[in-house]
């Protein structure tokens, strides 16, 4: 079932969010002192991609520093990519087979915002 809903996300969403990642990623990446945000991004692209059977737990190992970058990247990147989430969102819940992933979408949106001090996990082995 996650095969066939992670299909179907990719197709009705999934990619331009990916996209939308990545892009922000590349940008992040121009310059060194953003590198981080850069791979931060890279790593939420991955999960926006292919969301289904993965889950987005806290790390312990988060500090001041965690909080600071999740302020700068809120600013940077995080507002525009959340308005994605609620745009793609609001499409998909028109159908009834839209619901499970305009849901995926809403839950997608805190890590959106604030990616630091988080990790995307496999849902697999639980």
């Amino acid at each position: 079932m996650r095969t066939i809903l992670n299909v179907i996300w990719v197709i009705f969403g999934g990619f331009w969010l990916f996209l939308g990642y990545f892009l922000a990623g590349v940008i992040a990446c121009v310059l060194i002192i953003t590198i981080p945000i850069g791979v931060a991004s890279f790593r939420i692209a991955g999960y926006a991609l292919w969301p289904f059977g993965r889950e987005v737990v806290p790390t312990r190992s988060a500090g001041v520093v965690s909080g600071i970058a999740n302020v700068v990247w809120f600013l940077v990147a995080g507002l525009w990519l959340a308005l994605g989430h609620l745009i793609t969102a609001t499409l998909q819940a028109i159908t009834i087979i839209g619901i499970p992933l305009a849901v995926a979408n809403i839950k997608m949106i805190p890590v959106t915002c604030f990616p630091y001090g988080k990790q995307v996990v496999s849902t697999r082995w639980r």
